[in-house]
């Protein structure tokens, strides 16, 4: 058999994922497999990202998968390598990212013996992945074709190799083309979905993140236009249907803010909506339901009326005959949108708030970088109040809610569209458990600005504390200077405390095409109001 139709292991797996169109990857190298690993990226043409932390380095592929629709690729040491990234595993997990991550392993012969950093590896993962291998066996082609398919067969998720080093460097002949997946089947009765829908005098859609991908964005708004219909979204589907939309009447959590528009329905139309995007509390509408979906999700808040499973822009395509107006108005659907927007607003006063802060932000920016949002109480006003006109424009984890996601995200959306860039928009404490990656965006000259809003507490924390009407516990701090040690760091770096300052910082970071931070102090009085109106 001659050289040239043979490779490696860890060739095969790095060509099979350029196939699907990756273009870097990320994490923190250990000495085994995945120096093999970076050497093939290399050869073949691909950027390997380090990252500060292995959580963070998932988090990255997880968004370039969303933002690429081809898979991401994590790769992390064996033992404590694997237990760190198991935080932004778990995150693709449940926020539905086509994740590959592979660490070092330990061979047969060491398992026997060995216990220097010795687990069950793909047990601890066993729960937050989807699949695992060690491409060990006669065919690695038709292992890594099968953790593929089984990546992007819904609902989305992560997949873990195992990889010792003596597997990577293993000789193998070049397989055959990359198999197919076979086409989807679309499941559940169209004639009924189609008599719900034309029944319907007032009919209000719920879009969640599977209407997010490829083309279902379009066919959604298709359907909101076609019925006249008030059309919500879930945070991880923002932009799905525009801010600006006139059907568009605000963002659906499960919760309060959104009550009065959807209690008026006569049917609830869920579109792509994953039960992992809804806080929990129990489904409270009484009107019929009609699920259009990727997939039927086993555990759900509500048992639908009529399901519909398969590709979301096919499965409505064939709803999109004779589709009936509906009774709203336009006056009606604006309603509901300023009451959205009048919940989440803040109470006059003198100093910065977080509402301001986003709008600010907006305006300097002109809405041009995606936004990534960490988990805390900023996230209201964040997701509120940056105008969203494309799917993804607004990144943030909402399955597993992590915090230290929005900066390690942000990166991840800079590198791949770097004359858009990226804004982070992070709590202090969210911003304190992943600083190191300010060194990875510096080293990357990344197109990203953060802006952390430093209320020295853990606010969304304290404010459950004020609702159960406890004592001080403990959950503030004083504030850090994050401004100094951000240019410590490598960043162009702002300190601000009122709103000209704020002004002068976020035009100065709009047009600066490298990492900057715009460390803004707030106060965190107000959060708890605008929790109740969104939540109840």
């Amino acid at each position: 058999m001659s050289a040239e139709s043979q490779m490696t292991v860890a060739e095969l797996l790095i060509g099979r994922l350029k196939q699907r169109g990756l273009q870097r990857f990320f994490g923190v190298p250990g000495g085994g497999s995945s120096m093999d690993l970076i050497d093939a990226g290399r050869r073949a043409g691909l950027d390997f990202v380090l990252s500060r932390r292995e959580d963070a380095g998932a988090i990255m592929a997880a968004v370039t998968a969303w933002l690429s629709g081809a898979p991401g690729l994590a790769l992390a040491t064996k033992g404590p390598g694997l237990t760190s990234a198991a935080n932004g595993i778990a995150s693709a997990y449940l926020d539905r990212a086509e994740v590959l991550f592979v660490s070092d392993g330990f061979g047969a012969d060491e398992q026997d013996y060995v216990s220097h950093q010795y687990f069950d590896q793909a047990a601890l993962l066993a729960p937050i992945t989807k699949a695992n291998a060690t491409l060990a066996g006669d065919d690695p082609g038709a292992e890594i074709d099968e953790l593929l398919q089984t990546l992007s067969r819904p609902p989305k998720g992560p997949a873990y190799i195992e990889l010792t080093g003596s597997v990577a460097k293993r000789s193998i002949a070049a397989p055959t083309a990359m198999a197919d997946a076979a086409p989807r089947q679309l499941i559940g009765d169209v004639d009924e979905a189609r008599a719900l829908i034309k029944a319907a005098k007032r009919p209000v859609i719920v879009a969640g993140f599977e209407s997010a991908a490829g083309a279902a964005h379009r066919a959604v708004r298709h359907l909101a236009e076609a019925l006249n219909a008030p059309a919500l979204v879930t945070y991880m589907a923002k932009g799905v249907i525009p801010d600006d939309h006139a059907c568009f009447a605000g963002i659906f959590t499960g919760g309060q803010a959104e009550f009065p528009c959807v209690s008026e329905a006569d049917l609830i139309i869920l579109v792509g909506l994953d039960p992992v995007e809804l806080i929990r509390k129990p489904w409270t509408y009484t009107a019929p339901v009609l699920d259009l979906g990727e997939v039927r999700h086993g555990k759900h808040y509500l048992v639908p009326d009529v399901g519909l499973y398969g590709p979301i822009a096919e499965t409505i395509g064939r709803l999109s005959d004779d589709l009936p107006v509906s009774e709203w108005t336009g006056a009606e659907i604006a309603y509901h949108r300023a009451h959205f927007t009048d919940a989440m607003a803040f109470r006059e006063r003198p100093d910065l708030t977080p509402v301001e802060i986003v709008k600010s932000a907006a305006a300097a920016f002109a809405g041009r970088p995606r936004l990534a949002v960490d988990a805390g109480a900023h996230m209201f006003s964040a997701v509120a109040f940056w105008p969203a006109q494309e799917p993804y424009d607004v990144l943030i984890s909402n399955g597993l809610a992590t915090m230290a996601f929005a900066l390690p995200a942000a990166i991840a959306a800079a590198l791949h569209d770097p004359d858009r860039g990226a804004l982070a928009m992070t709590g202090d404490g969210g911003l304190m458990m992943c600083m190191g990656e300010l060194v990875t965006a510096a080293q990357q000259k990344a197109n990203l600005t953060v802006i952390v809003f430093n209320d020295g507490a853990l606010s969304l924390i304290d404010i459950k504390r004020q609702e159960m009407q406890l004592p001080d516990l403990g959950f503030t701090w004083q504030r850090p200077d994050f401004a100094a040690t951000a240019e410590g760091l490598g960043l162009t770096a702002w300190r601000v405390t009122t709103a000209n300052d704020l002004k002068t910082a976020l035009e100065a970071a709009a047009s600066n095409p490298g990492p900057c931070l715009i460390d803004v102090v707030v106060e965190p009085d107000g959060y708890l109001e605008q929790m109740r109106s969104l939540r109840g």
